[in-house]
């Protein structure tokens, strides 16, 4: 399509978009009672979960710009949890405490934020299996797994050789693979040269990571790639097992002004990898030991403590040097998602500038390969022809579609940017046969499994950008939204809006009944192998090395021991590693000091972790409990005296067991 056309279909298009947002951005507020025109009447009832009653599914949206994981029941849309990834957490310090600062270690330093975006649960046999959480950080590229029987961040890969990790983490039907490819192209090794260069100089890569293992992630291999910007991905099922489909964009390698000189061509790709094969390629020799600087962070699972290791070299190869690993399949204009239905047989593109919604055939893709039905090729790797590949076009469904997700009944559902819909058609005659609006600015879509071969029809959940009106104002900043649909009879039915935390701009849902009763309760103390758990107050003692003073100190209710502490001094880094005798469920404890300049510590029960503190001046300062742990929380406070450079005041911590009585706890003094 030429420029000046397609600038006219730009411009047409945002004027119909525009008489399609205008209508629903008028409409009455929910306040006012006109919203509850477009809600289904008996919404409430659908949604409503009785107190001490539970929700039917875990659904766990990506936080964005926040970092980090909302955790949501569903149907209520109660915000359950939010699980720390990426981000600094002062709730239950996560990222401050000593034990879990090393999770955010980085070939950049110490990176304490990113940007999430794609949660992808585990699967087995192509089906959730609620072992593990994948979510991908975009700015610094980073793939995180979370235990789902305790909910936390256990292990983090940094991802080498790319730049924009947004096209991540996408699931194997066997979990033995986490894909991870590259949204902004860079140069590979990454060094200093002319921007210019980008057309030469610039590439892509995917990778594939081994996570089938907790504690053991790894880069199996990265294939480099053409430097176009690559998108979203969704793995092969069934006979396409073994495949994966990446959408791709600026395919025209612009790297300026790209709404404009990335919009010059009349298609993009979707690439089909064939990572059966490139597995092949590798055992065959034809990949290279590539110098590379990333860390990889884990949690050892009895003492609790994250550890940073660097890793320097990764398996590579380079798509052309691998016959049949990689093909491009031409695709309307700045495709989105990559979407396979739950047979395997169909790959649905959403183009954000195509007026259709392009579908392929992995069959008849299988069959154009076999015949070399190719209309090029691009750095070695072949392009098959549109029509090859096609297995039919949806008319006119709506603007700027994005995602699709399917509910295992025949029925594809595709979210629409630009017109503000979700819009139902059916797979293979292409037909539409349902849509309703969302409020507004839908981004993706999600159905329970609705990426694996057994999607759960109940419901489906839109993550819309722009609430201006579903909500109490809030000042510039608004809350996004999820919105809850019916689709288990032929029409999609409005339930529910529940603001969400940040940017959710994907979600996954799974059945709770796969994760409810694997949940840890407490951690048993006998089975705690921190350098510094302390299991009895008998074993409690501050002591002194230099200018380092450790504090082992114990939590119960409703007493720290020691509570007293004296002969810190002004310029000492105090750590005060405390463990929760605890073991009970639900009682976690918390700790702080005046002043301190990181966080809190929250302490599970039969957990330890550790505060580190550098008092700036003298003083006396109260440290106490955060969390509400019984009727005398308030009084589960304490002390810590902090005398000048030099003084003579002895070191010691104290436990005083009645009035007048102090029991003094271990005290080593230390000199180096």
């Amino acid at each position: 399509m030429a420029t000046s056309v397609k600038s006219r279909w730009i411009a047409g298009g945002a004027l119909v978009a525009a008489t399609v947002i205008i209508p629903y951005a008028c409409a009455p507020r929910a306040g006012s009672g006109g919203g509850a025109l477009a809600v289904a009447s008996d919404a409430a009832q659908r949604t409503y979960v009785a107190p001490g009653s539970y929700d039917e599914f875990y659904a766990f949206m990506s936080g964005g710009f926040n970092g980090q994981i909302g955790v949501y029941g569903l149907p209520s849309g109660r915000r359950l949890k939010t699980i720390p990834v990426f981000s600094q957490y002062p709730e239950n310090g996560y990222g401050y405490n000593e034990e879990t600062k090393p999770m955010l270690n980085t070939s950049f330093g110490f990176v304490p934020w990113d940007d999430t975006h794609h949660p992808a649960l585990s699967q087995t046999k192509g089906e959730d299996d609620g072992r593990w959480l994948f979510i991908n950080a975009n700015n610094t590229p980073r793939i995180a797994r979370i235990d789902l029987t305790r909910m936390e961040t256990d292990e983090i890969l940094e991802i080498p050789n790319a730049g924009g990790n947004h096209g991540s983490p996408f699931v194997t039907a066997n979990s033995e693979y986490v894909v991870s490819s590259t949204r902004f192209s860079v140069p590979v090794p990454n060094t200093d040269m002319p921007i210019s260069d980008f057309k030469k100089s610039f590439k892509g890569q995917i990778s594939f990571i081994k996570a089938d293992e907790p504690g053991k992630m790894g880069v199996a291999f990265q294939m480099i790639v053409p430097g176009f910007d690559y998108d979203l991905a969704r793995a092969g099922k069934g006979p396409s097992h073994g495949w994966m489909f990446l959408s791709t964009y600026n395919t025209e390698q612009a790297n300026s002004l790209l709404e404009v000189n990335a919009s010059q061509n009349d298609k993009d790709f979707v690439a089909a990898v064939n990572w059966k094969a490139i597995e092949a390629c590798s055992k065959a020799g034809k990949s290279r030991n590539a110098p590379a600087d990333y860390l990889h962070n884990y949690v050892d699972p009895f003492s609790r403590t994250a550890k940073s290791e660097h890793v320097n070299s990764v398996n590579q190869l380079v798509a052309k040097d691998c016959p049949g690993a990689i093909y491009l399949l031409p695709t309307p204009k700045s495709p989105h998602g990559a979407d396979v239905d739950p047979t395997g047989e169909y790959i649905v593109a959403g183009g954000k500038l195509a007026t259709v919604i392009p579908v392929h055939s992995f069959s008849k893709m299988l069959k154009a390969i076999e015949a070399k039905d190719f209309e090029g090729e691009i750095e070695g790797i072949p392009v098959l022809k549109y029509a090859s590949t096609l297995a039919g076009e949806v008319k006119n469904p709506g603007l700027g579609p994005l995602h699709t997700e399917f509910d295992g009944k025949g029925y594809a559902y595709t979210s629409f940017f630009i017109s503000s819909e979700v819009v139902k058609w059916k797979l293979g005659t292409w037909e539409v046969v349902d849509r309703v609006p969302t409020y507004y600015s839908v981004g993706h879509l999600m159905i329970p499994g609705g990426g694996t071969t057994k999607p759960k029809p109940k419901y489906l959940v839109a993550m819309d950008k722009i609430t201006k009106d579903r909500y109490l104002p809030t000042g510039p900043e608004l809350a996004q939204s999820a919105q809850l649909y019916d689709i288990s009879g032929d029409k999609m039915k409005l339930l529910l809006d529940f603001p969400t935390e940040g940017e959710p701009h994907y979600a996954q849902a799974i059945e709770a009944s796969k994760i409810r009763e694997q949940q840890v309760k407490f951690y048993k103390l006998a089975e705690n192998k921190h350098a510094m758990v302390t299991r009895a107050e008998k074993e409690t003692g501050v002591s002194r090395e230099g200018k380092k003073v450790h504090v082992r100190m114990t939590a119960i209710r409703s007493h720290f021991a020691p509570d007293n502490i004296e002969g810190v001094q002004v310029g000492d880094t105090v750590l005060f590693h405390i463990t929760n005798l605890e073991q009970d469920w639900d009682v976690p404890h918390g700790f702080a000091i005046m002043g301190n300049q990181n966080g809190e510590l929250l302490i599970m029960p039969g957990e330890t972790r550790t505060l580190r503190w550098v008092p700036g001046k003298p003083g006396v300062y109260p440290m106490y409990c955060t969390d509400f742990c019984s009727a005398l929380h308030q009084e589960m406070q304490g002390y810590v005296r902090v005398s000048p450079v030099g003084s003579s005041v002895a070191l010691s911590g104290t436990l005083s067991k009645g009035p007048g009585a102090p029991a003094p706890a271990k005290a080593d003094e230390k000199k180096k």
